[in-house]
């Protein structure tokens, strides 16, 4: 009986480009990452009039994109390690269930919080 589905193995050459380039993406992230923080505070330092639930959404998008990104990188790595496409398809499955499974908890999490800061910004009559 003939297997569908061979385990071909990746060069080692190929997983070593791919994991300079996953280095690479890395530095430039962090480098991007600290722009983003700079301009954020220097936002924060000329907007007296911020709110805290404001501020809060700020920071939770900024904590959720550098953790999705940190998955990301995580997975790309495990990838570049990947031994045959079977573990690459396994390393593909579980990073798309766990993003989903985060993404959706992430939405639920900004959306009260969106809540919560509309809620403080009416006005008390």
């Amino acid at each position: 009986m003939m297997n569908n589905n061979p385990d071909f193995e990746i060069p080692a050459s190929f997983r070593d480009a791919a994991a300079k380039g996953v280095e690479q993406a890395k530095e430039t992230y962090h480098r991007m990452s600290d722009a983003a923080r700079q301009a954020q505070d220097m936002v924060l330092k000329s907007t007296e009039a911020m709110t805290s639930g404001v501020k809060e959404l700020q920071e939770k998008t900024i904590a959720y994109t550098e953790a999705n990104i940190a998955a990301g990188f995580d997975a790309a790595t495990r990838l570049v390690n990947a031994k045959d496409v079977k573990e690459v398809m396994e390393i593909q499955g579980q990073y798309a269930r766990k993003q989903m499974e985060t993404l959706t908890n992430q939405a639920q999490e900004m959306s009260r919080l969106v809540a919560a800061t509309a809620q403080k910004a009416q006005p008390v009559v």
